[in-house]
């Protein structure tokens, strides 16, 4: 990278965390730490909501996605809106009326201290297995991307996060996304229209989106139901709402995003806002995605986007076939190259013998060009197995290192890490949060000082950072990072969802029944997962969301019949 380049990076950084601080350098009691004094304005609770979920893994794995497979991955967004208006109408007036500070607070009412503290931790193991992933997505990539170590990457991301976290609490964590959106979401339209601008003189917007639907990449709703298809309309709109309500309605990591806000009506607003925006932009995100694509159309791809990888095989015995493999890959990509320029004057001229004979020529050469990569990937394994092959997640950075102009690298550098320090920032408060108020206050230390619990507060804010960067260590076991957080929740977060769907519309079931319905849902889903990880079953995880959270319903109903037991009174 250029000076410009790190100055743009370090000055945009260091420009969002000191004013953080700054914003929140009066923090001195437990609440203002933990809930920032519930004074948010509604557009700061939006974009801090927005900002907890876009994950740096948003903006390094999505285009790789929809490189890869178009934008067929919009579809589990599409859950999005209905479940937030669910929220808004159910749950967020509970919340508020009891005035918690943690989601979990209401199920000891409802239920019993062994069902919150259940909850709380099957959050603290989900959340905190996410921290890991969000801290090692980007600290991985662009650590094989810029030449870093990646010891000294996941630690200066995790670093910098731990540092304001524990200075300012919630209220740092939410100022700082509001910046940090801001430039998440200009760097994505900046990059939208350099790409565009980087396409031949004779290919107009138009030309590329026809190539694109000729080639599939276009296509964003499938209606046909099937158990199996991670991504189509049934799973996003019934697995994908119940993903959304779970995490948005139980997790505290989204949970005290809202419950900061100054009124009712203002947290509302901020999820709504999140329910409506949310959605265009992740969708801007991967249509981003999909102008690499074409642009890798028009420009010769490397073989394997990991040089990293590359570089392993010099000086082996590899070196010749991989030479050879790229000598094919230039063959093809010329001769593809010639195929597209032909679909695009067939699409001119609607001419449709001619368009289904260059769209079949396009899609072979496709299909040879997609098998010299895996060659190259099987080349790579030989090699060393324990290397990582897939290289859709290094897709958009090496677009963004190799073809950005000089300055543009640096802001779309600090997109990355702002989307790495605000997710992982949201998710060490509310880790801190839950260990402190449902654990630690709770059970272990009642009755003791507002400034211990503050003190505290921020040890356990440093204790689950550090965790975080321990847990980076397994997230080198998922093929695909934006995947990986999602399959991460939902293998947890929809018992949590099934607690608190008994506690909201089963009154007549007691704590007894639901702890346990708990516990054996949960073993049900991870086995579920580990029969279809193990191909002994071919189930979409999103579908873990629905079937979890009926699991804990019914067996709750139905040990409540063999162990009867007086529900306590709703506390709302």
């Amino acid at each position: 990278m250029s000076n410009i380049d790190w100055l743009v990076l370090i000055g945009t950084l260091l420009f969002i965390v000191l004013y953080g601080v700054w914003k929140t350098r009066n923090i001195s009691s437990v609440e203002s730490y933990l809930l920032g004094d519930r004074d948010l304005k509604w557009w700061t609770i939006g974009l801090s909501v927005m900002a907890t979920q876009a994950s740096a893994i948003t903006f390094l794995s999505t285009p790789g996605q929809a490189y890869e497979d178009g934008m067929r991955f919009a579809q589990f967004y599409i859950g999005l809106p209905v479940a937030m208006v669910i929220l808004c109408i159910f749950v967020l007036p509970i919340y508020y009326r009891l005035k918690v500070y943690t989601a979990y607070e209401y199920l000891e009412g409802r239920f019993d201290l062994q069902t919150r503290t259940l909850a709380a931790i099957l959050f603290l193991i989900g959340r905190g297995l996410a921290a890991g992933i969000t801290i090692y997505a980007p600290a991985i990539i662009l650590s094989t991307i810029l030449g870093w170590n990646l010891s000294l990457t996941i630690i200066l991301i995790g670093a910098v996060v731990i540092m304001y976290t524990v200075l300012g609490g919630t209220k740092a964590v939410s100022q700082t996304q509001e910046q940090q959106m801001i430039v998440i979401l200009s760097g994505l339209v900046i990059a939208f229209f350099i790409l565009l601008s980087q396409l031949p003189a004779n290919v107009h917007l138009s030309d590329a989106l026809g190539v694109a639907g000729k080639m599939g990449k276009l296509k964003v709703i499938d209606f046909n139901f099937d158990w199996s298809n991670r991504y189509n309309f049934w799973s996003g709109m019934l697995g994908g709402t119940f993903l959304f309500l779970s995490y948005f309605g139980t997790d505290q990591s989204q949970v005290q995003r809202y419950l900061s806000g100054k009124s009712l009506t203002e947290s509302r607003l901020g999820l709504l806002f999140n329910g409506i925006f949310k959605v265009p932009m992740q969708f801007g995100v991967l249509f981003v995605g999909l102008m690499v694509f074409v642009f890798f159309l028009f420009e010769q791809p490397p073989v394997h986007f990991n040089q990293a990888n590359l570089e392993q095989l010099r000086g082996t015995a590899y070196e010749a076939p991989l030479e050879a493999l790229k000598v094919q890959s230039t063959t093809v990509f010329e001769q593809k190259r010639s195929a597209i320029d032909a679909l695009i004057q067939s699409m001119r001229a609607e001419d449709q013998a001619a368009i289904s004979q260059a769209q079949l020529r396009v899609k072979t050469l496709h299909d040879q060009d997609l098998q010299i990569r895996e060659s190259v990937r099987e080349l790579i394994e030989q090699h060393d197995p324990q290397l990582e092959t897939k290289d859709d997640d290094y897709v958009f950075i090496s677009f963004v290192i190799n073809y950005l102009p000089v300055g543009m690298v640096g802001l779309l550098l600090a997109v990355i890490f702002s989307a790495a320090m605000s997710s992982t920032a949201s998710e060490l408060n509310a880790l801190a949060t839950t260990s402190v108020i449902d654990i630690y206050r709770r059970s272990l230390a009642p009755d003791r000082s507002d400034r211990h619990y503050l003190n505290v507060s921020k040890i356990m804010t440093i204790l689950w950072g550090l965790l975080a960067l321990a847990f980076a260590a397994f997230a080198s076991l998922f093929d695909n990072l934006i995947e990986a957080v999602n399959i991460v929740g939902s293998v947890f977060y929809p018992i949590i969802l099934g607690i608190f769907m008994v506690a909201f519309f089963l009154k007549s079931v007691g704590g007894r029944a639901v702890f346990i319905g708990a516990l054996l849902g949960q073993v049900s889903v991870v086995t579920l997962y580990f029969l279809d990880h193990n191909e002994y079953i071919n189930l979409a995880y999103l579908w873990l969301n629905i079937i979890g959270c009926f699991i804990v319903m019914i067996l709750s109903v139905i040990f409540q019949q063999l162990l009867p037991e007086e529900p306590l009174e709703d506390p709302t």
